[in-house]
């Protein structure tokens, strides 16, 4: 069985889109998706610094676009047995199965890393990533710090959020054998500092008729399949202001009989994770056109027919 699965903020680096933009009618499709979400997409896809791309209102609709863009040029979602995206990835996924169409998920998307962008300045607040140590002292470390487990990413990684001065007591006061490494994200996302970007969602979200997912799609929240497209479309806004369970997700690919993960642009956290987390699986991270060849072949070797499903 094949997974597809899309990363979360933070993993947009400067000019990455630049190479797909060579194939054929790349562009044409990326204007599309700058016009629905309102943002120059080449530009921040190819020129634009990595502190202008940092911007979540920017990081957010580029790394949806990425995701989006790659997909036609792989051909696998009718192959693919399974779909999940990482935070901002779940919006990728979701359009993937069919629940949003691409200009739809532009759209929420764009809203998304506005209404966080703005909580986010509220308040100076961040996220830090926990590699290793004991569970249970990491989270009573955290505790201590006042400091949210907003992601539960699996493979010995736990991230942190809360606001700049608990982060940087966390720093000098880390769990045992575990290391803190701060990433660059702009706010505390997944925590209870993006409530008022949750009621700004949601009046978005109720303007949207949802499809219901064609493919097996797995929610951030507990690693459920969800089947229907109204309760996908609720989970992603709530999803903003509630910790990321990607460690369940992954569980829930494991017992599906995932056998090929491939990661869509801009790729290589997830299959970092996945390599710990899900040992045995073929993993790819999908990062430039030069990759479709082996994707092709894993789609071609992993994935389902019509009539299997």
């Amino acid at each position: 069985m094949l997974a597809i699965v899309s990363p979360g903020q933070g993993s947009q680096s400067p000019g990455f889109l630049a190479p797909w933009l060579e194939l054929p009618g790349v562009a044409d499709r990326l204007a599309a998706l700058s016009d629905a979400a309102g943002l120059d997409l080449q530009a921040h896809g190819t020129t634009s610094d990595a502190e202008t791309i940092k911007d979540t209102a920017v990081a957010q609709p580029l790394i949806v676009a990425a995701g989006l863009l790659a997909l036609p040029e792989l051909d696998a979602i009718g192959s693919s047995g399974a779909l999940a995206g990482h935070s901002v990835g779940e919006v990728t996924a979701a359009a993937a199965a069919g629940v949003l169409d691409d200009a739809q998920a532009m759209r929420f998307v764009s809203v998304r890393g506005r209404a966080m962008a703005e909580a986010a300045a509220a308040t100076p607040t961040g996220m830090a990533a926990v590699l290793g140590g004991d569970p249970d002292d990491v989270a009573a470390t955290l505790e201590r710090h006042g400091l949210t487990p907003a992601n539960m990413n699996g493979a010995g990684q736990v991230v942190a959020a809360g606001t700049l001065d608990q982060l940087q007591a966390l720093q000098g006061d880390p769990p045992a054998k575990a290391r803190v490494i701060p990433l660059q994200v702009a706010g505390a996302f997944h925590t209870e500092h993006m409530a008022p970007a949750v009621q700004t969602l949601r009046a978005e979200a109720d303007a949207i008729q949802p499809g219901s997912p064609t493919v097996t799609l797995i929610s951030n929240a507990d690693g459920a399949v969800v089947a229907d497209g109204a309760e996908v479309l609720r989970r992603l806004v709530s999803q903003v202001s509630n910790p990321v369970r990607w460690d369940l997700c992954m569980e829930q690919l494991q017992q599906l009989g995932v056998t090929g993960l491939i990661e869509l642009p801009p790729a290589g956290t997830l299959v970092g994770l996945a390599k710990r987390g899900l040992r045995g699986v073929e993993t790819l991270a999908l990062k430039t056109p030069d990759d479709l060849e082996t994707a092709r072949r894993m789609v071609a070797e992993h994935g389902s027919t019509t009539e299997d499903h």
